[in-house]
């Protein structure tokens, strides 16, 4: 069973933030942070809060192995882009986007064994 997490909006152009995605795809999680951590580029701390979460998800909601988790699917997509107006000469305002974006982040890894239940203990009668 695999996990996900996802930012959606993130005021960054998707061109940028899909070339520190790149570098992480296809490798462990550990790795990915260690990785991201030492990136020098704006976006690697988003990308790193969302593959921070999808780690989150798995461990809590999905029970799966920390130490165990893969990256298994990373995509950047545009989000909606913000129309401003840059001021010009001769009193006139030119248009310009802010480009936004979504990350998707999917992992995978191994299941842990169920915890037992715990047995009621049977009570003696004489």
């Amino acid at each position: 069973m695999s996990a996900l997490a996802i930012a959606k909006g993130v005021r960054l152009s998707p061109r940028k933030v899909s070339v520190v995605a790149q570098l992480v795809r296809g490798r462990t999680v550990n790795d990915a942070l260690t990785i991201l951590e030492h990136t020098p580029r704006r976006s690697a701390v988003a990308v790193k809060k969302v593959v921070a979460s999808a780690r989150a998800n798995a461990d809590r909601n999905h029970n799966l192995k920390p130490d165990t988790l893969r990256i298994t699917e990373i995509s950047v997509t545009p989000g909606p882009r913000l129309k401003r107006m840059r001021p010009a000469a001769h009193g006139r305002g030119l248009p310009f986007q802010r480009k936004t974006a979504h990350i998707r982040v999917v992992v995978d890894g191994e299941a842990r064994a169920p915890k037992k239940a715990a047995q009621p203990e049977a009570k003696e009668t004489n």
